[in-house]
């Protein structure tokens, strides 16, 4: 069960939008990590994409978080299983900007 808890919009210092899409997934388990790369995609295209910022100006990156509970951003939380991908926004897809 997958729930939004924000969409942050965060202007890096270069002038760059990013967006952060926070979800909460209570049953996630690090054992369940694999099987999420294609939820992590899905969320990138299906959500990142269509998502229409408050200043207009399109964003660069979506920064796409998964967490076990809710967390306040930026806050640590080492209790709290959390898991992270990043995708640039280029061309109306989703790239994956992982190592």
């Amino acid at each position: 069960f997958l729930t939004l808890q924000e969409v942050l919009e965060d202007v890096q210092p270069d002038g760059a939008l990013w967006l952060r899409l926070r979800y909460v997934a209570p049953d996630m388990t690090r054992e369940g990590r694999a099987a999420m790369d294609a939820d992590f995609e899905a969320l990138c295209q299906t959500q990142a994409l269509s998502y229409a910022p408050h200043s207009g100006q399109p964003a660069s990156e979506a920064v796409i978080s998964i967490a076990s509970a809710p967390v306040e951003f930026g806050t640590n939380a080492p209790d709290i299983l959390q898991f992270f991908e990043v995708y640039r926004l280029h061309g109306g897809t989703c790239i994956w900007e992982g190592l």
